[in-house]
């Protein structure tokens, strides 16, 4: 079996990681077998993908479209903040969840409340300060791609510190937020049991 994205190889001949041709003759048997397998999974995952890709479209036409009836029938919406939905089953045993979520990024005005953070750091000099220091060092940290998380610096705006600087620091932070864009996800979960606790249907392979 031949990966359909590979180029025109002739009869007889496999294609090596070089780019050479070589004589299937030529190639082990157990080398044969390896790259039959792969192929055939490879083939079979992108199969899946296509599905699962397929899947997502129709779930949210089909969330959407039921969103609008009830809007239409009830005179309301059932969308939340950012477009949030929750669906639930007659007997409560499953939901479905569409969920948006915004891609954020941080504009230079990000660098300005790092000062800000650090002169409050500076001049406070009091023994909680040095744990301070590791709580926005962290935030500011950068990934392997040199991107901040997000996540952590919107986390120092949850500190309880009334200092004029500091929240001013915060307010700078607010405004340096930029939105790039939001990707929509779908989830699905069956209750455990007849508790209040849910179990995610996974769709992710990893978690199978």
């Amino acid at each position: 079996m031949s990966n359909p994205e590979q180029r025109h190889i002739p009869d007889g001949y496999l294609e090596d990681q070089a780019g050479r041709l070589v004589p299937v003759a030529k190639v082990k048997q157990i080398d044969l077998t390896r790259n039959e397998l792969v192929n055939k999974l490879v083939i079979r995952a992108k199969e899946t993908q296509t599905l699962l890709a397929k899947f997502k479209l129709d779930a949210l036409d089909e969330l959407n479209a039921f969103v609008d009836l009830s809007a239409m029938e009830y005179d309301i919406a059932l969308g939340g903040k950012k477009g949030n939905v929750t669906l639930t089953t007659y007997d409560g045993r499953y939901k479905v969840q569409r969920s948006i979520a915004d891609h954020l990024l941080f504009d230079e005005r990000l660098q300005v409340a790092k000062e800000l953070i650090d002169d409050c750091i500076h001049r406070w000099a009091k023994d909680s300060a040095a744990e301070i220091r590791v709580l926005v060092d962290h935030a500011f940290q950068v990934d392997k791609e040199g991107k901040i998380s997000t996540g952590r610096v919107l986390g120092l705006r949850r500190l309880d510190i009334k200092d004029r600087e500091w929240l001013k620091a915060m307010e700078a932070i607010a405004d340096s937020i930029q939105i790039t864009g939001s990707k929509t996800y779908i989830r699905l979960y069956e209750r455990i049991g007849q508790s209040d606790s849910w179990k995610p249907i996974p769709l992710d392979i990893a978690a199978l």
